[in-house]
């Protein structure tokens, strides 16, 4: 088992924390949705048991960090970050998924979103149909996403990208 810990734990925490991060930082920014999301969730839950193993190799400085008290504080801030992030979502039903604003401009009209996007809703809906999106009266950005199997997301990625 040290052998393990020793040759794979700190190199496959490091790796698997790197693909994390930048399949993180893509869907942040709405880059390659399809190609990061599954990837980012399943190669986070991989570097579970190597972190585990690091975290059982290097014991020794962590109990230091405990005695000293240099741990509370950031792991406190972390939970803090975390709780704020996830609050609005367990509160309105814990059903996942945009909350909040995001809901809302989804949920609208073309019409009423139309000026986020700084244009008319003519401008708008001529914009997604250039874009292949079969506009109709009274779509929202959810539905248009239903109807051609794609996130809402990537229909405001399709809007802010240059024509």
């Amino acid at each position: 088992m040290n052998a393990i810990m020793t040759r794979w734990a700190t190199p496959l925490t490091l790796g698997l924390f790197a693909v994390s991060a930048v399949s993180g930082v893509a869907l942040f920014f709405h880059f390659g949705q399809g190609a990061f999301h599954e990837m980012h969730e399943w190669l986070s839950m991989v570097l579970l048991p190597p972190f585990a193993l690091h975290m059982a190799r290097n014991w020794t400085p962590l109990a230091n960090y405990i005695k000293r008290s240099a741990l509370w504080a950031p792991l406190g801030l972390s939970l803090v970050a975390a709780g704020a992030f996830a609050a609005p979502g367990l509160l309105e039903g814990g059903g996942g998924g945009p909350t909040g604003a995001v809901r809302l401009v989804m949920h609208a009209p073309l019409a009423d979103v139309a000026p986020l996007f700084k244009t008319t809703p003519e401008g708008l809906r001529a914009a997604l149909a250039a874009k292949g999106y079969k506009v109709g009266d009274g779509d929202s950005l959810e539905r248009l996403a239903e109807q051609a199997h794609a996130s809402p997301f990537a229909l405001f990625g399709a809007l802010a990208a240059k024509p």
